[in-house]
């Protein structure tokens, strides 16, 4: 069993920056596909971010430009960079690991509890 614990979470003036970490357990963390989901009140859960073991990285497109995706194996942690943030990515943000599969597809196998990320105007 994989956990995954995200944290970095606030409140944030539009136009700020925050940094979202995630630690995942397991000697395997550098296999993973790591991604960044996040899910605002009354709305789906939508991808953000991820990237593979090989360092590819994929992004939605209302993030590109603003966010990015890290990860250090040797921490077994993943970050997400988010700058220039606006209203609308409040959201609870979630991060997740899957050892196959579509990158931007929510089926990965391990979720964390999610970390809230508010942004007032």
């Amino acid at each position: 069993q994989v956990q995954v614990v995200e944290s970095g979470g606030g409140l944030v003036q539009a136009g700020g920056s925050l940094r979202l970490s995630c630690a995942a357990s397991g000697r395997t963390f550098s296999t993973y596909t790591m991604g960044w989901f996040r899910q605002a009140p009354g709305k789906e859960r939508e991808f953000v971010a991820a990237i593979m073991w090989s360092g590819n990285r994929r992004y939605a497109d209302s993030v590109k430009g603003r966010f990015t995706i890290s990860r250090d194996n040797r921490k077994n942690t993943v970050y997400l960079e988010m700058n220039s943030l606006k209203p609308e990515d409040t959201a609870v943000y979630y991060c997740a690991a899957r050892t196959a599969g579509l990158m931007t597809s929510a089926d990965y196998d391990y979720w964390g509890q999610g970390t809230q990320v508010t942004v007032s105007s």
